[in-house]
């Protein structure tokens, strides 16, 4: 198979195939301390919150939903610092065959209101100093992302990298 069409050698018809992402959005949370709220989740550590964009709904209100249900806060979403793509699939799970090449898109927060409290998704929220947040994040891909925000100054970052076998970051630019 070759670009996005295939062709049937019995019928000599090409036939589109489609490509597959999950499309994901990140937050930096930021409260009025300058500290930054992270989620420990069961499989990676901690990280920033956030998750998948479901079937029509925007950006920007997948986000405020992903953090308010992952930590109690309310959030402002300003602006994008970092695009990524996860471009490896792997094994799917929980009935899913296959998980396919993510697009994630990260933003600069800012806390509203709210309880801080932990979910189901996540055994422990808390806020951390800027300064002392890449010693909790384990997740290579989470750290790569979050080194964006640190060097975000107007620009946002594009990463590509893979996470299977193994971490291995392929591309990191300005746009």
């Amino acid at each position: 198979m070759t670009g996005c069409c295939r062709k049937d050698n019995m019928t000599d018809k090409k036939e589109k195939v489609l490509p597959t992402h999950i499309v994901a959005c990140g937050g930096v949370v930021i409260n009025d301390n300058d500290e930054v709220l992270l989620v420990k989740n069961h499989r990676s550590g901690w990280a920033f919150p956030g998750g998948q964009v479901e079937v029509g709904e925007n950006l920007t209100d997948a986000l405020v939903r992903e953090i308010f249900e992952e930590t109690g806060i309310a959030v402002f979403v300003e602006e994008v610092f970092c695009i990524s793509s996860n471009t490896c699939k792997y094994a799917g799970y929980n009935g899913v065959k296959e998980v396919p090449t993510k697009v994630m898109l990260d933003f600069i927060c800012r806390e509203k209101d709210g309880a801080l409290r932990s979910s189901c998704e996540n055994e422990e929220t808390r806020y951390f100093k800027k300064t002392d947040v890449l010693e909790h994040i384990t997740s290579c891909a989470i750290r790569e992302r979050f080194k964006a925000f640190i060097e975000y100054a107007g620009r946002p970052t594009y990463l590509e990298y893979v996470t299977n076998p193994q971490f291995e970051l392929k591309l990191k630019i300005k746009i």
